[in-house]
């Protein structure tokens, strides 16, 4: 593993001198050990990039009663997984996918050719397909696997009609249930930089990378993102409160 450390825009006058860390695999190197270390990888899975990554341990995985009565909400949809080379994207899928994104984050964030290309990247391996109670598409889930170790839920698209079945929500809670039945050690659900990223944190064996170790406190995650939102004079670890409060016999 070789790493890189790209400089940002500096803060001089505080001594805030920030890096973006990147990892570039060296022969013999799985995905899956970047992924364990807080990485997150590019579509090409050429080079890997450290962030406040999360995932879940499903080796300590079991349903609260949020996640079944979300499972219950969406007893119509019937899911399966599928090798990406068993997959067809045709102009349909496109289109659908492409109707969720502007729906969802604002037209044109995410083109036709970005979508393309996410489909025939290395980082897609499998495909997790959603149905209703007539076997129309609803969903789909953009999976790299990297068995037995992960499984990387990396983006889903939906149809927004199915908000009353909390549909995302379904198929995010399906997919942990359903790679913990596989047998794999951890699903990965991205990064968490909003208040609107928490809902990633309702599962059992949740966790969230830190900067130097998987962390499960969840009150930890809610002040690092508080903290996003303000001003910062210091780098995080060393700062008074985020020391006493979660790390008060030190960081190791």
């Amino acid at each position: 593993m070789k790493l890189l450390f790209s400089e940002y825009k500096s803060d001089y006058a505080h001594y805030i001198f920030p890096y973006v860390i990147w990892a570039l695999p060296e022969a013999g190197e799985r995905p899956a050990d970047f992924f364990a270390k807080g990485f997150l990888p590019s579509r090409e899975l050429d080079r890997f990039y450290m962030c406040r990554n999360t995932r879940v341990d499903l080796r300590q995985f079991e349903p609260s009663s949020e996640n079944r009565r979300i499972l219950r909400k969406g007893e119509g949809f019937s899911y399966r997984l599928l090798a990406a080379r068993d997959f067809d994207y045709t102009p349909e899928w496109r289109q659908f996918c492409q109707a969720y994104t502007d729906a969802k984050f604002g037209h044109d964030v995410m083109s036709e050719e970005r979508l393309d290309a996410l489909f025939h990247s290395p980082v897609c391996s499998h495909i997790m397909l959603y149905a209703d109670e007539t076997g129309r598409d609803v969903g789909l889930v953009v999976f790299f696997i990297d068995a037995p170790r992960l499984a990387f839920y990396y983006y889903a698209f939906y149809d927004l009609n199915h908000a009353d079945k909390n549909l995302g929500m379904f198929m995010m809670t399906s997919a942990v249930a359903f790679m913990q039945k596989q047998g794999l050690d951890h699903i990965y659900l991205g990064s968490c930089y909003s208040r609107n990223a928490l809902y990633k944190s309702q599962f059992k064996g949740f966790q969230f990378w830190n900067g130097f170790r998987w962390s499960d406190g969840v009150d930890e995650l809610k002040y690092l993102i508080k903290r996003d939102g303000g001003e910062v004079d210091k780098h995080l670890l060393e700062t008074i409160l985020f020391k006493q409060t979660f790390y008060p016999a030190g960081f190791m």
